[in-house]
């Protein structure tokens, strides 16, 4: 008794997240090949006023890459998680790049696949929103694969789930080596 009384106790605890939020605000839709996902990120990214938090599992789109040191030039705050295999093994991964352009990059290593594709703009601003999907941040992505990408606003609820959830994942991270 005292074992199920435990187990219980775990589900509820582990399954707090799982609460439904609210359906507000709009939701765009793009799969590719067909849709343009990378410059719809591009444009978010050039929308971004004082944050930027991404979670990626592959970094290797150019665009999306310029996007990010234009928003750390124009004064906007990012911070990149990335998985640390696949770092490893792609010769293409820009992130080598951004973190020695004084963007913090940490590497997520507790994982088998640290594969979320997030993109979090304006934490804490009225108009913050969440991208996210099946679309890796690749050339590949675009052009070769079928995937899918959201780009949820009005959602302020959904917004901070997604910031809890990448605090969680930075508190487990490990700086990238080379990183200013």
């Amino acid at each position: 008794m005292r074992r199920l009384l435990a187990a219980l106790l775990l589900c509820l605890t582990v399954g707090a997240g799982a609460t439904p939020l609210p359906a507000t605000g709009t939701v765009e839709v793009l799969f590719t090949p067909w849709d343009d996902a990378e410059g719809a990120i591009v444009r978010a990214l050039g929308e971004a006023k004082t944050s930027i938090h991404v979670q990626a599992y592959l970094l290797t789109s150019r665009s999306i890459a310029q996007a990010l040191q234009a928003a750390q030039a124009r004064g906007v705050a990012i911070e990149i998680l990335a998985d640390r295999e696949m770092l490893e093994k792609s010769d293409k991964s820009l992130l080598p790049m951004l973190a020695g352009g004084g963007i913090p990059v940490w590497l997520e290593t507790r994982y088998a696949a640290a594969h979320n594709k997030v993109l979090l703009i304006d934490v804490g601003q009225a108009d913050a929103f969440v991208i996210t999907g099946s679309y890796n941040f690749s050339w590949s992505a675009q052009a070769r694969n079928a995937e899918n990408l959201l780009i949820l606003r009005g959602n302020p609820a959904l917004v901070r789930r997604y910031l809890e959830n990448w605090q969680r994942h930075r508190g487990e991270a490990e700086k990238m080596s080379g990183a200013r």
